[in-house]
C-alpha cells in the first residue's frame, strides 16, 4: 500500500533544514522540499507519527535511539555514482600511482610498500571498488603492496549495499570489455566485485562534519560531490581538513561543479578538478 506523503509546513522546513546542518553540516535549499517531503514521510509513517512536528519532537527525545536519528540522515543524502565515474580522474591517477611504484615509496611496518587512497563520500562502493580495479589492473604488483582503500559515507545504508560488492549488471553498460572483464558474474542478472579486492577496501561510517578518527597520510584522497552539500565555510574547513591528511605532494579529486576556491591556498589545481597538495617543506619526510 502506497503510503501517502504528510504535509510539511514552512516552519517545519526550516526546522529540517536546521537539523540536518546541526548533525551533519548540510545545507538544504528551498528547492529541496519535495525531497524532503517524500524521503521523511515514509520514516514517519513506520513511526506512527503523524506530523513532521511531532517527528522532529520525537529526535529530540530520550525515546529516540541512535538509529533513529541515523534513519533522518539517511534519508536527507543523495546517493548518485556509477563506476568509473569521470574517466580523466582514474587516468590520472594511474599516471600518479605509476610515479610512486617508480620512485622509493614508503613502506609500512611490515616492511611492504604502502599505498593509501581515501573515498570521501563513497556512496554505494562504485568509487572506491572503481580505484582498486583501475589500478590492480594497470598494476599487478600491488598485489603484494600494503595497499588500502578507506571507504567512508554518512549513510549507513549504502555502506551496507558497498561491503557486499554485489550489483545489477546493468551497471556495466558504457564500460569497454577491458574494465567490465574485472567483475565476476555469477549468471543471475549481477555482477560481483572480486574478493580481492574487496579486501582493499574498508567501508567505515563517518560524518565529515565532525572530528574525524583518521590519521593517514593518503597518497589520494576522492571526495567528489560532498562539498557541494555544504556552505562555503564549511567547505572550506572541509577543504583544510583534508589537507591535513594527505601525504606531501599527493593529490585530490573532487566533483564537476565543485572548486577548492582561494581560501585554501595549500592545493594547486592540476587538472580538471583535482588539486595537489603543496606541503610545507618541514612536513615532506612524511613516515
Amino acid at each position: 500500500m502506497e503510503i501517502k506523503d504528510i504535509e510539511l509546513s514552512e516552519k517545519e522546513f526550516s526546522m529540517v533544514k536546521e537539523r540536518i546542518f546541526e548533525v551533519a553540516g548540510i545545507s538544504l535549499s528551498d528547492a529541496k522540499r519535495t525531497l524532503v517531503i517524500s524521503r521523511l514521510s515514509k520514516v514517519i509513517k513506520n513511526l506512527s507519527i503523524n506530523s513532521f512536528l511531532d517527528y522532529l519532537d520525537f529526535l529530540k527525545s530520550s525515546k529516540a535511539s541512535k538509529k533513529d536519528a541515523q534513519d533522518f540522515v539517511n534519508a536527507l543524502t543523495t546517493n548518485l555514482t556509477r563506476f568509473y565515474r569521470e574517466d580523466h580522474h582514474f587516468d590520472h591517477l594511474e599516471n600518479y600511482i605509476k610515479q610512486i611504484i617508480g620512485t622509493k615509496p614508503r613502506t609500512s611496518n611490515n616492511g611492504k610498500p604502502r599505498l593509501r587512497i581515501w573515498s570521501a563520500g563513497c556512496s554505494s562502493g562504485q568509487e572506491p571498488y572503481t580505484i582498486a580495479m583501475c589500478l590492480y589492473n594497470k598494476f599487478p604488483e600491488l598485489k603484494r603492496w600494503d595497499f588500502k582503500i578507506l571507504a567512508s559515507d554518512i549513510d549507513t545504508e549504502v555502506l551496507k549495499k558497498a561491503a557486499g560488492g554485489i550489483y545489477p549488471e546493468t551497471e556495466l553498460a558504457g564500460l569497454s570489455a577491458n574494465r567490465a572483464k574485472m567483475f565476476e558474474r555469477p549468471g543471475n542478472g549481477t555482477i560481483v566485485i572480486p574478493k580481492y579486492i574487496r579486501e582493499t577496501v574498508i567501508f567505515k561510517p563517518l560524518n565529515l562534519f565532525h572530528k574525524w578518527p583518521i590519521k593517514g597520510p593518503f597518497d589520494a584522497i576522492f571526495c567528489r560531490n560532498v562539498a557541494i552539500y555544504f556552505d562555503k565555510p564549511i567547505q572550506n574547513q572541509l577543504f583544510s581538513q583534508l589537507s591535513e591528511v594527505l601525504a606531501p605532494d599527493g593529490f585530490m579529486y573532487i566533483g564537476h561543479s565543485e572548486n577548492v576556491g582561494r581560501n585554501n591556498p595549500q592545493f594547486s589545481l592540476s587538472g580538471k578538478t583535482l588539486y595537489q597538495y603543496n606541503a610545507p617543506q618541514n612536513s615532506r619526510a612524511v613516515a
